[in-house]
């Protein structure tokens, strides 16, 4: 594994993805968007557990997960304003830069705390997601989590900066992978975890912005 060949398949997996999310935007149907959502999460789970599966698997979850972006993108396109997605994918880039910058410029040094303080907060967040779902379910929620009130912003804030913390794990792992001489394979891997953290990002702006614009 290299650095290189690992941000050579990030390219190719994103470029399915836009293609795909394209697809998806312009054919907005509920089997689109919940197909590629648990699609791409059973691919996910599978590669997580059998990563020589990777360079296989890899470009399905690319085009599933992008047929789910494109129809979710398209709900928040016809509910909110049409600058929305725009805004969004822009915003997605500026963290994504902003991000690099700092990891490249030494300014953040992913360290063994600060990995699993990420994954701790993620894990949280996970949590909660979960907890509301099966809330919603029953008819119930949890307090202020979708709300556009200056709490619901904040809890959008704080997901948002987990999210853009985990790009640091990211591209983390690009560096020991070609560190420790991790299989070819592990490119495909790797690049699948940086299109999992930046489409979580893309959706926690985008749900973000669709707060600011109720206000």
């Amino acid at each position: 594994m290299t650095v290189e060949g690992a941000i050579q398949k990030t390219y190719i997996l994103t470029a399915l993805l836009i293609v795909a999310a394209i697809v998806g935007f312009n054919i907005p149907s509920p089997i689109v968007v919940w197909g590629g959502a648990i699609g791409g999460f059973v691919l996910v789970m599978i590669m997580a557990f059998k990563t020589h599966l990777a360079p296989r698997l890899a470009p399905v979850y690319a085009v599933l997960e992008g047929l789910f972006v494109g129809g979710i993108s398209y709900m928040y396109y016809s509910a909110f304003y049409p600058g929305i997605i725009l805004n969004a994918v822009m915003l997605t880039v500026a963290v994504l830069c902003l991000m690099l910058f700092l990891y490249q410029g030494g300014f953040i040094k992913v360290t063994e705390k600060l990995r699993s303080g990420v994954m701790m907060a993620t894990g949280a967040v996970l949590v909660v997601y979960l907890i509301s779902i099966v809330a919603n379910l029953f008819g119930g929620g949890i307090p202020y989590l979708h709300s556009s009130g200056p709490i619901g912003i904040g809890i959008s804030v704080v997901i948002i900066g987990i999210a853009a913390f985990n790009l640091l794990l990211d591209f983390d792992n690009f560096e020991k992978g070609e560190q420790y001489g991790a299989p070819k394979y592990m490119e495909w891997f790797s690049a699948v975890g940086l299109l999992v953290t930046l489409v979580w990002l893309y959706l926690e702006i985008l749900r973000l912005l669709s707060k600011l614009s109720n206000r």
